[in-house]
Protein backbone atom coordinates (compact mmCIF):
# COMPACT_ATOMS: atom_id res chain seq x y z
CA UNK A 1 0.00 0.00 0.00
CA UNK A 2 0.93 3.27 -0.69
CA UNK A 3 2.36 5.17 2.18
CA UNK A 4 1.23 8.68 1.10
CA UNK A 5 -2.87 7.63 0.06
CA UNK A 6 -3.97 5.38 1.76
CA UNK A 7 -7.32 3.65 0.46
CA UNK A 8 -9.58 2.17 2.61
CA UNK A 9 -12.95 -0.13 2.03
CA UNK A 10 -15.87 2.22 3.14
CA UNK A 11 -19.37 1.96 4.32
CA UNK A 12 -21.81 4.52 4.05
CA UNK A 13 -25.74 5.15 3.95
CA UNK A 14 -27.42 6.92 1.11
CA UNK A 15 -29.99 9.49 1.48
CA UNK A 16 -32.09 11.57 -0.72
CA UNK A 17 -30.72 15.54 -1.69
CA UNK A 18 -33.57 17.54 -3.33
CA UNK A 19 -30.87 19.86 -4.48
CA UNK A 20 -29.30 17.21 -7.18
CA UNK A 21 -31.17 15.77 -9.99
CA UNK A 22 -29.84 13.75 -13.46
CA UNK A 23 -27.70 10.51 -12.92
CA UNK A 24 -26.70 9.02 -9.93
CA UNK A 25 -22.99 9.46 -8.48
CA UNK A 26 -22.34 6.67 -6.67
CA UNK A 27 -18.98 5.50 -5.13
CA UNK A 28 -18.03 2.82 -2.55
CA UNK A 29 -19.61 -0.01 -3.65
CA UNK A 30 -18.83 -1.96 -7.72
CA UNK A 31 -21.55 -1.75 -10.08
CA UNK A 32 -23.91 -4.44 -9.56
CA UNK A 33 -24.13 -3.38 -6.02
CA UNK A 34 -25.99 -0.24 -7.04
CA UNK A 35 -29.14 0.44 -6.59
CA UNK A 36 -31.08 3.57 -6.14
CA UNK A 37 -33.08 5.90 -7.54
CA UNK A 38 -32.10 9.02 -9.64
CA UNK A 39 -32.32 11.14 -6.73
CA UNK A 40 -30.39 9.23 -4.22
CA UNK A 41 -26.45 9.93 -4.02
CA UNK A 42 -23.95 9.49 -1.61
CA UNK A 43 -20.32 10.98 -1.34
CA UNK A 44 -17.04 9.62 0.18
CA UNK A 45 -14.54 11.78 1.43
CA UNK A 46 -10.47 10.17 0.78
CA UNK A 47 -8.85 9.85 4.08
CA UNK A 48 -4.98 10.52 3.21
CA UNK A 49 -3.29 9.51 6.51
CA UNK A 50 0.19 8.49 7.20
CA UNK A 51 2.08 8.26 10.60
CA UNK A 52 0.00 10.74 12.43
CA UNK A 53 1.06 14.01 10.01
CA UNK A 54 -1.47 14.82 7.36
CA UNK A 55 -1.08 17.83 5.14
CA UNK A 56 -2.22 21.18 7.29
CA UNK A 57 -0.97 24.22 5.72
CA UNK A 58 -3.39 26.71 4.47
CA UNK A 59 -2.90 26.12 0.79
CA UNK A 60 -2.77 22.11 1.30
CA UNK A 61 -6.96 23.36 3.66
CA UNK A 62 -8.26 25.59 0.73
CA UNK A 63 -7.09 22.59 -1.67
CA UNK A 64 -8.99 20.05 0.33
CA UNK A 65 -12.16 22.26 0.43
CA UNK A 66 -12.34 23.36 -3.09
CA UNK A 67 -11.35 19.94 -4.40
CA UNK A 68 -13.53 18.47 -2.68
CA UNK A 69 -16.13 20.49 -0.49
CA UNK A 70 -15.02 18.93 2.30
CA UNK A 71 -13.15 20.73 5.87
CA UNK A 72 -12.02 19.80 8.78
CA UNK A 73 -11.86 21.57 12.05
CA UNK A 74 -8.62 22.82 11.74
CA UNK A 75 -9.72 24.26 7.93
CA UNK A 76 -12.83 25.65 10.03
CA UNK A 77 -10.51 27.59 12.88
CA UNK A 78 -7.59 28.55 9.90
CA UNK A 79 -10.64 30.08 8.66
CA UNK A 80 -12.51 31.75 11.43
CA UNK A 81 -8.87 32.90 12.71
CA UNK A 82 -7.73 34.11 16.65
CA UNK A 83 -10.87 36.56 17.83
CA UNK A 84 -12.51 37.74 20.65
CA UNK A 85 -14.04 33.50 20.82
CA UNK A 86 -9.90 32.98 22.04
CA UNK A 87 -9.17 36.13 23.91
CA UNK A 88 -11.90 35.05 26.10
CA UNK A 89 -11.05 31.43 26.61
CA UNK A 90 -7.90 32.65 27.45
CA UNK A 91 -8.53 34.45 30.28
CA UNK A 92 -10.49 31.71 31.65
CA UNK A 93 -7.90 28.88 30.96
CA UNK A 94 -5.62 31.70 32.07
CA UNK A 95 -7.68 31.52 35.72
CA UNK A 96 -7.23 27.54 36.00
CA UNK A 97 -3.52 28.22 35.89
CA UNK A 98 -3.83 30.99 38.58
CA UNK A 99 -5.25 28.72 40.68
CA UNK A 100 -3.00 25.91 40.18
CA UNK A 101 -0.02 27.81 40.83
CA UNK A 102 -1.40 29.22 44.00
CA UNK A 103 -2.58 25.70 45.13
CA UNK A 104 1.40 24.84 44.73
CA UNK A 105 3.24 28.27 45.96
CA UNK A 106 1.65 27.42 48.88
CA UNK A 107 3.59 24.36 50.15
CA UNK A 108 6.52 26.72 49.78
CA UNK A 109 4.86 28.57 52.56
CA UNK A 110 2.45 26.11 54.67
CA UNK A 111 6.04 24.28 55.46
CA UNK A 112 7.71 26.64 58.10
CA UNK A 113 4.35 27.62 59.61
CA UNK A 114 3.11 24.37 60.74
CA UNK A 115 7.09 23.31 61.77
CA UNK A 116 6.58 25.73 64.23
CA UNK A 117 2.38 26.11 64.98
CA UNK A 118 2.26 21.54 65.30
CA UNK A 119 5.76 21.62 66.40
CA UNK A 120 6.66 18.78 63.36
CA UNK A 121 9.67 17.75 62.99
CA UNK A 122 11.21 18.42 59.49
CA UNK A 123 10.36 14.65 57.81
CA UNK A 124 6.71 15.42 58.78
CA UNK A 125 6.89 19.03 57.11
CA UNK A 126 8.38 17.38 53.97
CA UNK A 127 5.64 14.38 53.86
CA UNK A 128 2.84 17.32 53.39
CA UNK A 129 4.96 18.78 49.84
CA UNK A 130 5.27 15.11 49.50
CA UNK A 131 1.66 13.80 49.21
CA UNK A 132 0.40 16.56 46.92
CA UNK A 133 2.99 15.03 44.28
CA UNK A 134 2.06 11.80 44.87
CA UNK A 135 -1.50 12.63 44.52
CA UNK A 136 -0.84 14.54 41.19
CA UNK A 137 1.46 11.93 40.07
CA UNK A 138 -2.27 9.61 40.53
CA UNK A 139 -4.63 12.19 39.33
CA UNK A 140 -2.62 13.55 36.03
CA UNK A 141 -3.39 9.70 33.97
CA UNK A 142 -7.10 9.30 35.48
CA UNK A 143 -7.90 12.38 34.64
CA UNK A 144 -6.43 12.30 31.07
CA UNK A 145 -7.98 8.99 30.36
CA UNK A 146 -11.42 11.43 31.59
CA UNK A 147 -10.63 13.73 29.58
CA UNK A 148 -10.30 11.46 25.94
CA UNK A 149 -13.49 9.13 26.95
CA UNK A 150 -15.79 11.70 28.05
CA UNK A 151 -14.72 15.47 27.15
CA UNK A 152 -12.01 17.84 27.83
CA UNK A 153 -14.74 20.10 29.35
CA UNK A 154 -16.29 17.02 32.09
CA UNK A 155 -12.65 16.16 32.78
CA UNK A 156 -11.33 19.76 33.59
CA UNK A 157 -14.88 21.03 35.34
CA UNK A 158 -14.95 17.82 37.63
CA UNK A 159 -11.15 18.00 38.91
CA UNK A 160 -11.50 21.62 39.47
CA UNK A 161 -14.60 20.91 41.45
CA UNK A 162 -12.70 18.24 43.13
CA UNK A 163 -9.31 20.11 44.15
CA UNK A 164 -11.90 23.20 45.27
CA UNK A 165 -13.66 20.86 47.69
CA UNK A 166 -10.84 19.74 49.70
CA UNK A 167 -8.42 22.48 49.27
CA UNK A 168 -11.33 24.48 51.65
CA UNK A 169 -11.50 21.43 53.82
CA UNK A 170 -7.66 21.23 54.03
CA UNK A 171 -8.56 24.81 56.13
CA UNK A 172 -10.52 23.38 58.59
CA UNK A 173 -7.97 20.35 59.40
CA UNK A 174 -7.98 19.42 63.12
CA UNK A 175 -4.97 17.52 62.84
CA UNK A 176 -1.57 16.81 61.02
CA UNK A 177 -3.26 13.23 60.14
CA UNK A 178 -6.19 15.23 58.50
CA UNK A 179 -4.13 18.00 56.51
CA UNK A 180 -1.99 15.33 54.88
CA UNK A 181 -4.93 13.27 53.69
CA UNK A 182 -6.58 16.61 52.34
CA UNK A 183 -3.56 17.91 51.00
CA UNK A 184 -3.41 14.62 49.06
CA UNK A 185 -6.81 14.84 47.61
CA UNK A 186 -5.78 18.01 46.83
CA UNK A 187 -2.96 16.83 44.43
CA UNK A 188 -4.65 14.75 43.30
CA UNK A 189 -7.63 17.18 41.81
CA UNK A 190 -4.14 19.72 40.33
CA UNK A 191 -3.35 15.94 38.40
CA UNK A 192 -5.94 17.50 35.80
CA UNK A 193 -4.97 20.85 35.95
CA UNK A 194 -2.89 20.36 32.36
CA UNK A 195 -6.48 19.68 30.46
CA UNK A 196 -6.87 23.33 30.78
CA UNK A 197 -4.00 23.17 28.39
CA UNK A 198 -5.64 20.47 26.27
CA UNK A 199 -8.72 22.40 26.01
CA UNK A 200 -6.87 25.49 25.18
CA UNK A 201 -5.13 24.13 22.35
CA UNK A 202 -7.61 22.75 20.37
CA UNK A 203 -9.64 26.29 19.83
CA UNK A 204 -6.64 28.06 17.72
CA UNK A 205 -5.30 28.22 14.63
CA UNK A 206 -1.96 27.46 13.97
CA UNK A 207 -0.17 30.32 13.35
CA UNK A 208 -1.35 31.43 17.35
CA UNK A 209 -1.24 28.13 19.07
CA UNK A 210 2.56 28.32 19.88
CA UNK A 211 2.24 31.83 21.62
CA UNK A 212 -0.51 31.84 23.19
CA UNK A 213 0.02 28.51 24.95
CA UNK A 214 3.33 30.31 26.21
CA UNK A 215 1.28 33.29 27.21
CA UNK A 216 -0.75 31.50 29.51
CA UNK A 217 2.26 30.31 31.57
CA UNK A 218 2.45 33.77 32.39
CA UNK A 219 -0.86 33.29 34.50
CA UNK A 220 1.28 30.56 35.94
CA UNK A 221 4.02 33.14 37.57
CA UNK A 222 0.89 35.87 38.13
CA UNK A 223 -0.51 33.09 40.11
CA UNK A 224 2.82 32.15 41.87
CA UNK A 225 3.49 35.88 43.04
CA UNK A 226 -0.30 36.47 43.98
CA UNK A 227 0.01 33.40 46.39
CA UNK A 228 3.45 35.18 47.95
CA UNK A 229 1.76 38.84 48.30
CA UNK A 230 -1.40 37.03 49.60
CA UNK A 231 0.79 35.40 52.43
CA UNK A 232 2.26 38.53 53.06
CA UNK A 233 -0.71 40.19 53.75
CA UNK A 234 -2.45 37.24 55.48
CA UNK A 235 0.22 35.13 58.11
CA UNK A 236 1.37 37.47 60.30
CA UNK A 237 -2.52 38.17 61.41
CA UNK A 238 -4.50 35.45 60.60
CA UNK A 239 -2.74 32.59 59.84
CA UNK A 240 -2.42 29.80 57.53
CA UNK A 241 -5.89 28.43 57.62
CA UNK A 242 -7.04 31.86 56.16
CA UNK A 243 -4.61 31.45 53.45
CA UNK A 244 -5.59 27.86 52.66
CA UNK A 245 -9.16 29.16 52.06
CA UNK A 246 -8.38 32.42 50.20
CA UNK A 247 -5.89 30.91 48.32
CA UNK A 248 -8.88 28.59 46.75
CA UNK A 249 -10.83 31.39 45.57
CA UNK A 250 -9.32 31.82 42.01
CA UNK A 251 -10.60 28.57 41.65
CA UNK A 252 -13.93 29.18 42.84
CA UNK A 253 -13.73 31.69 39.93
CA UNK A 254 -12.84 29.12 37.60
CA UNK A 255 -15.56 26.93 37.97
CA UNK A 256 -18.24 28.82 37.95
CA UNK A 257 -16.66 29.81 34.05
CA UNK A 258 -16.55 26.51 33.62
CA UNK A 259 -20.16 26.20 33.00
CA UNK A 260 -19.44 28.86 29.67
CA UNK A 261 -16.91 26.52 28.42
CA UNK A 262 -17.79 24.94 25.24
CA UNK A 263 -16.58 21.48 24.81
CA UNK A 264 -13.71 20.80 22.02
CA UNK A 265 -15.17 20.51 18.50
CA UNK A 266 -11.91 18.25 18.02
CA UNK A 267 -13.27 15.80 20.85
CA UNK A 268 -16.57 16.20 19.27
CA UNK A 269 -15.95 15.24 16.13
CA UNK A 270 -13.87 12.50 17.27
CA UNK A 271 -16.91 11.25 19.26
CA UNK A 272 -19.03 11.64 16.48
CA UNK A 273 -21.05 14.23 17.77
CA UNK A 274 -21.23 16.45 14.41
CA UNK A 275 -24.15 18.17 15.50
CA UNK A 276 -22.09 19.90 18.69
CA UNK A 277 -18.97 20.19 16.62
CA UNK A 278 -20.66 22.23 13.99
CA UNK A 279 -22.73 24.23 16.47
CA UNK A 280 -19.48 25.42 18.06
CA UNK A 281 -17.84 26.23 15.20
CA UNK A 282 -20.18 28.39 14.40
CA UNK A 283 -20.48 29.67 18.12
CA UNK A 284 -16.52 30.62 17.34
CA UNK A 285 -17.14 32.21 13.72
CA UNK A 286 -20.28 34.57 15.07
CA UNK A 287 -17.93 36.00 18.20
CA UNK A 288 -15.22 36.22 15.65
CA UNK A 289 -17.27 38.14 13.27
CA UNK A 290 -16.16 35.60 10.39
CA UNK A 291 -17.68 33.00 7.98
CA UNK A 292 -17.66 29.52 8.50
CA UNK A 293 -16.09 27.25 5.09
CA UNK A 294 -18.03 26.58 2.75
CA UNK A 295 -18.44 22.43 2.03
CA UNK A 296 -19.10 19.61 4.71
CA UNK A 297 -17.33 18.87 8.11
CA UNK A 298 -15.64 15.94 8.28
CA UNK A 299 -16.24 13.75 11.28
CA UNK A 300 -13.23 11.20 12.48
CA UNK A 301 -15.60 9.05 15.09
CA UNK A 302 -13.63 6.87 17.01
CA UNK A 303 -14.51 4.74 19.66
CA UNK A 304 -11.51 3.35 21.23
CA UNK A 305 -9.72 6.39 22.98
CA UNK A 306 -7.93 7.35 25.39
CA UNK A 307 -6.14 3.81 25.34
CA UNK A 308 -2.08 3.79 26.67
CA UNK A 309 -1.24 1.46 24.06
CA UNK A 310 -2.09 4.21 21.60
CA UNK A 311 1.53 6.08 23.45
CA UNK A 312 3.45 3.26 22.12
CA UNK A 313 2.20 3.02 18.62
CA UNK A 314 5.13 2.72 15.95
CA UNK A 315 4.94 6.62 15.15
CA UNK A 316 4.92 7.44 18.54
CA UNK A 317 6.64 5.05 20.85
CA UNK A 318 10.05 7.07 20.30
CA UNK A 319 8.31 10.59 21.11
CA UNK A 320 6.25 9.57 24.22
CA UNK A 321 9.88 7.92 25.66
CA UNK A 322 11.60 11.12 25.17
CA UNK A 323 8.80 13.47 25.93
CA UNK A 324 8.34 11.01 29.59
CA UNK A 325 12.10 12.17 30.36
CA UNK A 326 11.71 15.42 29.63
CA UNK A 327 8.90 16.03 31.41
CA UNK A 328 10.98 14.21 34.28
CA UNK A 329 13.89 16.55 33.59
CA UNK A 330 11.98 19.83 33.76
CA UNK A 331 10.10 18.98 37.14
CA UNK A 332 13.42 17.51 38.72
CA UNK A 333 15.20 20.87 38.11
CA UNK A 334 12.57 23.30 38.26
CA UNK A 335 12.28 22.24 41.80
CA UNK A 336 15.51 21.98 42.43
CA UNK A 337 16.26 25.49 41.63
CA UNK A 338 13.81 26.57 43.84
CA UNK A 339 14.56 24.21 46.81
CA UNK A 340 18.72 25.16 45.81
CA UNK A 341 17.91 28.70 46.57
CA UNK A 342 16.48 28.86 49.95
CA UNK A 343 19.33 26.40 50.81
CA UNK A 344 22.40 27.69 49.46
CA UNK A 345 20.87 31.31 51.11
CA UNK A 346 20.81 29.75 54.18
CA UNK A 347 24.24 27.83 54.15
CA UNK A 348 25.82 31.43 55.16
CA UNK A 349 29.22 31.63 54.31
CA UNK A 350 28.93 30.68 50.88
CA UNK A 351 32.89 30.27 50.01
CA UNK A 352 33.27 28.15 52.63
CA UNK A 353 30.62 25.56 52.03
CA UNK A 354 31.53 25.21 47.78
CA UNK A 355 35.41 24.55 49.20
CA UNK A 356 34.83 22.38 51.82
CA UNK A 357 31.54 20.86 49.49
CA UNK A 358 29.50 20.32 52.33
CA UNK A 359 26.58 21.68 54.18
CA UNK A 360 26.23 20.81 58.07
CA UNK A 361 22.55 20.06 58.96
CA UNK A 362 20.36 21.96 61.02
CA UNK A 363 18.37 20.77 63.91
CA UNK A 364 14.72 19.33 62.58
CA UNK A 365 13.10 21.24 65.07
CA UNK A 366 14.47 24.57 65.05
CA UNK A 367 11.55 26.45 64.54
CA UNK A 368 11.56 29.97 62.53
CA UNK A 369 9.26 31.75 61.04
CA UNK A 370 8.85 33.31 57.69
CA UNK A 371 10.08 37.27 58.19
CA UNK A 372 8.77 39.69 55.36
CA UNK A 373 12.35 39.57 54.07
CA UNK A 374 11.91 36.33 53.42
CA UNK A 375 8.85 36.93 51.58
CA UNK A 376 10.58 39.27 49.66
CA UNK A 377 13.01 36.99 48.37
CA UNK A 378 10.53 34.84 47.30
CA UNK A 379 8.91 36.96 45.84
CA UNK A 380 12.05 38.39 43.98
CA UNK A 381 12.88 34.37 42.81
CA UNK A 382 9.76 33.87 41.64
CA UNK A 383 9.70 36.96 39.18
CA UNK A 384 11.99 35.30 36.86
CA UNK A 385 9.62 33.23 35.75
CA UNK A 386 8.46 36.11 33.85
CA UNK A 387 12.06 36.71 31.44
CA UNK A 388 11.69 33.01 30.82
CA UNK A 389 8.26 33.58 28.86
CA UNK A 390 9.77 36.22 27.13
CA UNK A 391 12.58 34.42 25.80
CA UNK A 392 10.71 31.65 24.99
CA UNK A 393 8.12 33.95 23.09
CA UNK A 394 11.49 35.17 21.07
CA UNK A 395 12.16 31.63 20.15
CA UNK A 396 9.27 29.02 19.79
CA UNK A 397 8.06 30.08 16.68
CA UNK A 398 11.52 31.24 14.89
CA UNK A 399 13.43 27.85 16.34
CA UNK A 400 10.88 25.44 16.64
CA UNK A 401 9.93 23.38 19.65
CA UNK A 402 13.06 21.06 19.67
CA UNK A 403 15.44 23.51 19.35
CA UNK A 404 13.83 26.10 21.85
CA UNK A 405 13.67 23.08 24.08
CA UNK A 406 17.35 22.05 24.07
CA UNK A 407 18.34 25.89 24.08
CA UNK A 408 16.69 26.14 27.68
CA UNK A 409 17.98 23.15 29.23
CA UNK A 410 21.77 23.84 28.01
CA UNK A 411 21.32 27.04 29.07
CA UNK A 412 20.35 25.87 32.56
CA UNK A 413 23.33 23.88 32.66
CA UNK A 414 25.92 26.64 31.51
CA UNK A 415 24.58 28.45 34.45
CA UNK A 416 25.04 25.73 37.17
CA UNK A 417 28.61 25.74 36.20
CA UNK A 418 29.29 29.12 38.42
CA UNK A 419 27.91 28.08 41.18
CA UNK A 420 30.71 25.50 41.49
CA UNK A 421 32.95 28.47 42.16
CA UNK A 422 33.62 30.89 45.08
CA UNK A 423 31.36 33.77 44.38
CA UNK A 424 29.54 35.88 46.28
CA UNK A 425 25.42 36.24 46.98
CA UNK A 426 25.01 38.60 44.53
CA UNK A 427 26.18 36.45 41.72
CA UNK A 428 24.67 33.61 43.46
CA UNK A 429 21.19 35.50 43.33
CA UNK A 430 21.97 36.52 39.72
CA UNK A 431 22.84 33.09 38.17
CA UNK A 432 20.12 31.56 40.26
CA UNK A 433 17.79 33.46 38.61
CA UNK A 434 18.65 33.23 35.05
CA UNK A 435 18.57 29.18 35.83
CA UNK A 436 15.49 29.55 37.33
CA UNK A 437 13.84 31.47 33.74
CA UNK A 438 15.50 29.16 31.19
CA UNK A 439 13.66 26.38 33.00
CA UNK A 440 10.80 27.88 33.60
CA UNK A 441 10.50 28.68 29.88
CA UNK A 442 11.50 24.96 29.00
CA UNK A 443 8.47 23.95 30.95
CA UNK A 444 6.29 26.29 28.88
CA UNK A 445 7.60 24.84 25.67
CA UNK A 446 6.55 21.40 26.66
CA UNK A 447 3.01 22.24 27.63
CA UNK A 448 3.33 23.62 23.86
CA UNK A 449 4.82 20.47 22.06
CA UNK A 450 2.55 17.57 24.01
CA UNK A 451 -0.35 18.71 22.63
CA UNK A 452 1.10 19.26 19.36
CA UNK A 453 2.37 15.89 18.52
CA UNK A 454 -0.29 13.68 19.79
CA UNK A 455 -3.68 13.44 17.56
CA UNK A 456 -6.87 14.00 19.34
CA UNK A 457 -8.01 10.32 20.60
CA UNK A 458 -4.88 10.46 23.08
CA UNK A 459 -4.13 13.85 23.61
CA UNK A 460 -5.22 14.69 27.14
CA UNK A 461 -4.24 11.05 27.96
CA UNK A 462 -0.64 12.19 26.82
CA UNK A 463 -0.77 15.35 28.73
CA UNK A 464 -1.69 13.40 31.65
CA UNK A 465 0.70 10.35 32.00
CA UNK A 466 3.19 13.44 30.85
CA UNK A 467 2.47 15.11 34.20
CA UNK A 468 2.50 12.02 36.40
CA UNK A 469 5.86 11.43 34.84
CA UNK A 470 6.83 15.06 36.32
CA UNK A 471 5.81 14.80 39.69
CA UNK A 472 7.97 11.68 39.67
CA UNK A 473 10.97 14.05 39.27
CA UNK A 474 9.28 16.45 42.09
CA UNK A 475 9.21 13.95 44.52
CA UNK A 476 12.90 12.95 43.91
CA UNK A 477 14.56 16.40 43.49
CA UNK A 478 13.80 17.61 47.59
CA UNK A 479 16.52 14.39 48.21
CA UNK A 480 19.25 16.00 45.70
CA UNK A 481 18.41 19.82 46.56
CA UNK A 482 18.09 18.74 50.34
CA UNK A 483 19.66 15.96 51.30
CA UNK A 484 22.30 15.12 49.08
CA UNK A 485 23.34 18.79 49.32
CA UNK A 486 24.65 18.71 52.80
CA UNK A 487 26.95 15.65 52.08
CA UNK A 488 28.17 17.57 48.67
CA UNK A 489 27.68 20.56 47.02
CA UNK A 490 29.77 19.62 44.21
CA UNK A 491 27.96 16.21 43.49
CA UNK A 492 24.21 18.20 43.59
CA UNK A 493 25.14 20.61 41.14
CA UNK A 494 26.91 18.31 38.97
CA UNK A 495 23.51 15.97 39.56
CA UNK A 496 21.65 19.18 37.82
CA UNK A 497 24.01 19.99 35.29
CA UNK A 498 23.80 16.94 33.89
CA UNK A 499 20.12 16.12 34.28
CA UNK A 500 19.82 19.69 31.97
CA UNK A 501 22.64 18.40 29.13
CA UNK A 502 20.75 15.54 28.63
CA UNK A 503 17.51 17.08 28.42
CA UNK A 504 19.25 18.83 25.41
CA UNK A 505 20.54 16.48 23.64
CA UNK A 506 16.49 14.46 24.12
CA UNK A 507 14.66 17.60 22.83
CA UNK A 508 16.99 17.49 19.62
CA UNK A 509 16.25 13.85 19.33
CA UNK A 510 13.02 14.02 19.09
CA UNK A 511 11.37 12.39 15.96
CA UNK A 512 8.41 15.45 15.24
CA UNK A 513 9.00 19.01 14.91
CA UNK A 514 5.37 20.47 15.29
CA UNK A 515 5.79 24.16 14.23
CA UNK A 516 3.71 25.27 11.95
CA UNK A 517 2.08 21.43 11.77
CA UNK A 518 -1.42 21.22 12.30
CA UNK A 519 -3.20 19.05 15.01
CA UNK A 520 -3.85 15.78 14.29
CA UNK A 521 -7.35 14.05 14.99
CA UNK A 522 -6.06 10.36 14.86
CA UNK A 523 -3.23 8.75 14.10
CA UNK A 524 -5.41 5.46 12.66
CA UNK A 525 -7.03 4.72 9.19
CA UNK A 526 -10.60 5.74 9.14
CA UNK A 527 -13.85 3.89 7.95
CA UNK A 528 -16.40 6.52 6.35
CA UNK A 529 -20.13 6.86 7.43
CA UNK A 530 -22.15 9.57 5.80
CA UNK A 531 -25.02 11.43 7.89
CA UNK A 532 -28.36 12.90 6.62
CA UNK A 533 -27.57 16.12 4.75
CA UNK A 534 -27.84 19.02 7.05
CA UNK A 535 -30.82 21.53 6.30
CA UNK A 536 -30.49 23.72 3.34
CA UNK A 537 -30.41 26.70 5.46
CA UNK A 538 -27.00 26.05 6.97
CA UNK A 539 -24.84 27.74 4.59
CA UNK A 540 -21.99 26.32 6.04
CA UNK A 541 -23.03 22.98 4.58
CA UNK A 542 -23.14 19.56 6.08
CA UNK A 543 -21.65 17.42 7.72
CA UNK A 544 -19.66 13.99 6.86
CA UNK A 545 -18.75 11.12 9.09
CA UNK A 546 -15.58 9.35 8.86
CA UNK A 547 -16.04 6.62 11.70
CA UNK A 548 -13.39 4.35 13.39
CA UNK A 549 -15.02 0.66 14.44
Amino acid sequence: MDNLTRVAKVTYKRWKNPDEGGDAAFAGLSDDEVQGTDSEICTVASSSMDSGDRPNSAKSNNTTTEETGTFTVDDALEAIGFGVFQWKISLITGLAWVADAMEMMILSILGPELHCDWSLPSYQVALITSVVFIGMGFGSPVWGNVSDKYGRKVGLTVCMCWTLYYGILSAFAPIYGWLLVLRGFVGFGIGGAPQSVTLYTEFLPVKARGICIVLIGAFWAIGAVFEVLLALWVMPTLGWRWLLGLSALPMAVFVCFCFWLPESPRFDVLAGRREKAMATLVRIAKDNGKAMPQGTLTIYKQTNRGQLKDLFSPQYWKTTLLLWFLWFANAFSYYGIVLLTTELFQAGDLCAETQGAKIEPRCSLECKYLSSDDYKDLLWTTLAEFPGLLVILLAIDYMGRKKSMALCFFMFSLCILPLFACIGRIALTIFIFICRAFISGGYQVVFVYTPEVYPTETRALAMGTSSAIARIGALITPFVAQVLLRRSVYVTLGVYCACGLVAGIASLLLPIETLGRGLQESSLAQEVEHPASAPPSQSYGTTQSTEQR
